[in-house]
């Protein structure tokens, strides 16, 4: 029988979507390599479209069984998924070790994690939280087994971590540039997204400092800005207010540079070359930004609801501006080399050596 791959995810108001979109691109290389999929998804309204097999963005059916878990963060896996799946990888940061002894005896992955649910796992993908960049040598024998430096263990889990572990969409990889983009003098067209959700409010206080640089003639640039729950005050001259963009991953291009939070859209850009200012929504998600910032992945501008409009502007004219070509065009060429797009490959033939 082929290796049954389940996905357990969560969705809400604070997590957004992009757990969701991270499922969707880890079962097209599963399937790739032969295996079945199941997803299992709990939370908010949203979660009830996507339990139902609709596709949480587009007015089509999911490709794959997904079972709707309801409400509850910890919701257990009914059994009979259990008998069917051969391997589980848990996706939705707040794990518990409970939780993953439930899911017992399955072979268990989580996916992020800066508690100790993962000690109870056999494996945990790190990306962003123990640092970005490791290289690939020396390698050690330990054991008899080749260990390169991005993996470890705590207890008896094995750890793999940084970067190379980044899932991007297939789009992303296909429209990734064969050279390192040139960076325009000053960024003329930028887009900013905190997500589907923004579930923090940071597009409107984000709309506020654009419309400070613009009144004073400090950017002149045009600006698109996604806010899914719309937005009250009225656009400055050269902003456009959408609640959303349909495909966003192919529209990405368009745009000469990206302001937004430590998501699927920050990924997307890195792997893409599009210099990315990053305000992160809480102190978790900083601690991740800033291992990508320190690597030149992407501009750090703290923490979006806590950070002050004065500094934040000042920052922004900097890096939009003449005196930020410099630094836009390393972030380019970093951001490229942290994600290469072949993050879900990697992630998937983990997971179908630890269900063989």
């Amino acid at each position: 029988m082929n290796p049954h791959l389940l996905l357990r995810v969560h969705t809400d108001l604070r997590l957004g979507l992009g757990h969701v979109a991270r499922a969707q691109v880890i079962h097209e290389q599963w399937k790739a390599l032969g295996g079945d999929f199941t997803l299992a998804v709990s939370g908010d309204e949203r979660a009830r479209r996507v339990g139902a097999g609709r596709h949480p963005f587009l007015d089509e059916p999911l490709p794959f069984p997904v079972v709707d878990l309801g409400e509850n963060l910890h919701a257990p896996v009914p059994d009979d998924l259990k008998a069917r799946a051969t391997a589980v990888l848990v996706d939705q940061w707040d794990t518990t070790p409970e939780q993953v002894e439930r899911l017992r005896p399955l072979k268990v992955a989580v996916m992020e994690d800066d508690g100790d649910a993962h000690e109870q796992a056999d494996l945990l993908f790190q990306p962003y939280l123990e640092g970005v960049s490791w290289p690939n040598t020396p390698i050690k024998n330990v054991n008899g087994r080749k260990v390169r430096p991005y993996e470890t263990t705590h207890g008896h889990c094995k750890v793999l971590r940084g970067s190379a572990f980044i899932v991007v969409s297939p789009v992303a990889v296909q429209q990734r540039p064969k050279r390192e983009p040139l960076q325009p003098l000053a960024v003329h067209k930028l887009l900013v997204s905190f997500g589907g959700t923004d579930g923090a409010g940071l597009a409107r206080r984000a709309h506020q400092v654009l419309s400070w640089l613009a009144r004073e003639d400090r950017w002149s640039g045009s600006c698109t800005l996604l806010a899914p729950g719309g937005l009250k005050d009225v656009p400055f001259p050269g902003c456009r207010v959408l609640e959303s963009i349909p495909n966003l991953s192919r529209r990405l291009q368009d745009y000469d540079a990206i302001w937004c939070a430590g998501g699927v859209t920050l990924a997307e850009a890195m792997c893409l070359g599009i210099p990315v200012a990053v305000w992160a929504q809480n102190e978790r998600q900083h601690r991740m930004i800033g291992d990508i910032a320190l690597a030149n992945g992407c501009y750090n501008l703290g923490i979006g609801p806590e950070s002050a409009p004065e500094a934040t502007a000042d920052a922004l004219e900097q890096w939009l501006g003449p005196e930020g070509q410099e630094t836009r065009q390393e972030q380019t060429r970093d951001g490229m080399q942290l994600v290469d797009g072949m993050g879900a490959s990697r992630v998937a033939q983990e997971l179908w050596a630890l269900a063989q």
